[in-house]
């Protein structure tokens, strides 16, 4: 059954963020003092609490003012509130309850929806005096919270698993989803450099002008997401900030654009890199791709602008060279050359994007792994016969999407990279697990036993 949605709203600046870095257990949302750094919506599951619940991060409100980004924001907010159960609603408990508080405040009274009144940035109980004054907004009992600290967040779970278990105005809605078993969308981010075309692909492949394009490099800012659906399979595409050198990266927005980009390629099923054909593979092409087999995330490279190219069979040999020798650390890796201006095999990109998923899901049986094992730990020691050299003695496969493989040996410690490789590279080409980065995890015997 898919979760309940619980939305935090406020006023900018007043810990929104830092509370839904709390609840979800990890820093996922950008946290700085300057305000108005989220803009969209983030979403992320909390699986540790008296019930479970999604939970929703919007941007700072600010109605009925002329603040940049206002409109967006709000439109941003009503979208989240729009499939919300229960409303958390920030404020920084050292000011009071501000003027832009109250504007929130009957912006959410609107709502109808359950709403706990989350006063934030109380230290300990001897603050609690500052909540007082917060009775006046109209919208409950506040509940003195520090997002930064954890003072507070249990009693906070407690209330919304108690507002969650009680009848809400989406619980139809929810089993109606639940019901109808819709298959998840293909998680797919397109990342590259600054104006290689990342935006003019995804509009292309949604048929429709879903992004801004523009030959200023940095249009992008935000990663945004769209829904598509192409013959019967759903794929959830994210157009993320061009990612310069770091040196390059400017403070600010462009900064948190970027961070954002990284995320969402540790978020992603599969990762679409693209490049500009008519310019030269450039080292932060590499560093790109890098940053995906870290995230250890299947990946298709998309040469872009081939409709500018002349002499394309030529050129074509030269590309597929390039990138075999500039992504030697992403083996096998798929290439498609298109135009996104043309549409040029840009359907192309999915397909292999559902192969190289496909890849990341194969599972090994433990026997099959250890008959493998066996040739390589015979060849090893062929290779090394000293006593003190690494010995693999049982393997067994841990999980998918990445590939995850447990190897049990007598010291971790002694295994090279380059022997690493090798195992990565036999397992590929003897099971089929294609371009898939695959992750393998050493321990020593002793720690199975420990277990």
């Amino acid at each position: 059954m898919r979760l309940p949605l619980v939305a935090i709203v406020g006023a900018p600046n007043v810990g929104k963020s830092t509370l839904f870095n709390r609840l979800v257990g990890k820093r996922q949302a950008i946290v700085t003092d300057e305000p108005g750094v989220t803009r969209d919506r983030q979403y992320a599951e909390v699986r540790d609490a008296p019930r479970p619940f999604r939970l929703v991060d919007t941007g700072g409100l600010t109605p009925n003012t002329a603040a940049p980004m206002a409109d967006e924001i709000e439109m941003q907010a009503r979208a989240a509130l729009d499939e919300a159960s229960v409303i958390l609603f920030v404020l920084d408990s050292r000011a009071g309850a501000t003027a832009l508080d109250h504007e929130v405040a009957t912006f959410l009274r609107r709502q109808g929806l359950p709403l706990v009144l989350v006063a934030n940035k109380i230290d300990s109980q001897q603050n609690e005096a500052l909540i007082h004054e917060l009775h006046e907004l109209g919208v409950g009992e506040p509940f003195p919270t520090s997002a930064e600290h954890g003072f507070g967040v249990g009693d906070l779970l407690d209330r919304i698993a108690e507002l969650l278990g009680e009848s809400t105005p989406h619980d139809d809605e929810i089993a109606e989803e639940s019901e109808a078993g819709e298959e998840r969308p293909l998680q797919i981010a397109i990342v590259g450099r600054p104006n290689v075309g990342k935006s003019s692909l995804l509009n292309r492949l949604v048929g429709e002008e879903r992004m801004v394009v523009s030959d200023v490099p940095g249009t992008t800012r935000d990663a945004v997401d769209t829904l598509l659906e192409l013959d019967g399979r759903r794929y959830r595409l994210i157009d993320t900030a061009g990612i310069r050198r770091r040196g390059r990266v400017e403070r600010g927005v462009e900064r948190f654009s970027v961070v954002r980009a990284q995320r969402n390629i540790e978020a992603c099923d599969v990762a679409v890199l693209v490049i500009d054909a008519s310019d030269e593979f450039a080292a932060q092409d590499a560093h790109i791709a890098g940053e995906v087999v870290n995230a250890f995330k299947p990946m298709v490279v998309a040469v872009n602008k081939w409709d500018l190219i002349e002499g394309r069979e030529e050129q074509a040999k030269r590309w597929e060279e390039t990138v075999r020798d500039r992504l030697k650390f992403a083996r096998a890796v798929p290439m498609v050359l298109i135009s996104a201006k043309t549409g040029q095999r840009v359907t192309r990109v999915l397909e292999r994007a559902e192969e190289a998923f496909a890849e990341a899901g194969v599972h090994v049986a433990t026997a099959e792994l250890n008959r493998w094992l066996r040739e390589v730990a015979s060849a090893q020691m062929n290779a090394s016969p000293r006593r003190d050299a690494l010995r693999i003695y049982y393997a067994t496969q841990t999980g998918i999407h990445p590939p995850t493989i447990r190897l049990f040996c007598n010291e971790p410690k002694r295994v090279h990279f380059s022997y690493r490789r090798r195992l990565q590279n036999t397992l590929r080409d003897r099971y089929g697990f294609g371009s898939a980065p695959i992750k393998l995890q050493f321990r020593r015997r002793r720690e199975e036993r420990e277990r």
